[in-house]
């Protein structure tokens, strides 16, 4: 009696366990959203007059996804470009358009659950990786794309799908991957260590549960498996003080030892002393002037005791130059796009 007593007890703590992790998981995953109040970002709006884009969709599962190709007068190439969590796109439409003043054909869409796309959420780590899977495969059954080599970029959320996605054998001649997770249990592991310290182990079974059935058979779709089926050249980037994604833990590159593919180039990058996940794309000078908006800022917040009137707000974002702001990182750009014309070149 006592032995069936303690069993049921163990059973409905093990099944509340599993309920409580998997709202809290579900609750990381919501839809991202371009900002709804002023802020120094640049997107497509600004740069509408200067380069026209194509509307396209597919699906992703159930979910339509909205993308756009930029540059279609461009035929060296075919940039398919994976954004990181929590926004769109566009967050990174300044590269975008670096690499199509470069020669890029550019097909960028919003992921599941992302800006113009439909989704309740973003669903998971994983599902960065099955969408780009439905983006591969629109590119092969469109008469136009198809026709040219296919190279991936991606950053974050983005990075683990481009090395991810190669697992499903499609037809790329290469990859690039800027800040990504190697293992999205891993890295779902190292967010909750960092909110509960050395406990969170005891979560890890529940964690990966919550993983398997939500993503069924795709759960375990690793970075390091696809970088190694494909065996194409792959870049990782990587920043060595990334807080978010540690370099020598969680990162692709932080697996280099399991990868075998002698095709990867690896570069790590030490940007000015700072948390290098997504300041990579920013130029010097453009992080110079975001410390010097950043100070001002919060003079402005302490006048106010915290909160800023909206209108207080928009102007002092009228006054930013959100050029110098949004100026990309034209060095580490360029090595990414000499490191993929340099694929095509013997193709």
């Amino acid at each position: 009696m006592i032995t069936a007593i303690c069993s049921g007890v163990l059973v409905l703590i093990l099944v509340i366990t599993m309920i409580v992790t998997h709202t809290i998981i579900k609750g990381q995953f919501g839809r991202g959203s371009y900002p709804d109040v002023p802020t120094a970002d640049l997107y497509y709006h600004d740069y509408e007059e200067q380069y026209p884009r194509t509307p396209i969709s597919f699906l992703s599962g159930k979910n339509r996804l909205q993308g756009y190709i930029y540059g279609a007068e461009n035929d060296m190439g075919l940039l398919v470009f994976a954004h990181g969590i929590g926004g769109g796109h566009e967050s990174y439409i300044k590269e975008i358009l670096w690499m199509v003043d470069h020669g890029w054909r550019v097909l960028a869409y919003d992921a599941t659950g992302s800006c113009e796309s439909e989704g309740e959420g973003t669903v998971g780590l994983v599902q960065s990786a099955l969408d780009l899977d439905a983006a591969l495969t629109y590119v092969e059954n469109n008469a136009s794309l198809s026709k040219l080599p296919i190279c991936l970029m991606g950053h974050s959320w983005g990075g683990y799908a481009v090395t991810a996605a190669l697992s499903f054998d499609h037809d790329v001649v290469g990859s690039v991957s800027i800040s990504g997770y190697a293992e999205p249990v891993e890295m779902m592991m190292q967010f909750a260590k960092v909110a509960m310290g050395d406990a969170t182990t005891l979560l890890y079974p529940f964690v990966w549960l919550d993983e398997h059935l939500t993503f069924g058979k795709h759960a375990s779709l690793s970075a390091i498996d696809g970088i190694n089926q494909s065996n194409i050249p792959v870049l990782l980037i990587h920043g060595t003080e990334d807080e978010l994604i540690p370099l020598r833990t969680a990162s692709v590159i932080g697996h280099a030892a399991e990868i075998t593919n002698c095709n990867v180039v690896y570069r790590e990058i030490d940007w000015k002393g700072r948390n290098g996940h997504s300041t990579l794309f920013r130029s010097a000078e453009s992080l110079s002037y975001i410390d010097k908006i950043n100070a001002e800022y919060k003079q402005l917040y302490d006048a106010h005791n915290g909160s800023i009137p909206a209108a207080a707000r928009a102007d002092f974002y009228e006054a930013v130059d959100k050029e110098t702001v949004n100026r990309p990182n034209e060095e580490l750009l360029g090595e990414i796009h000499t490191f993929l014309t340099d694929i095509l070149k013997v193709q």
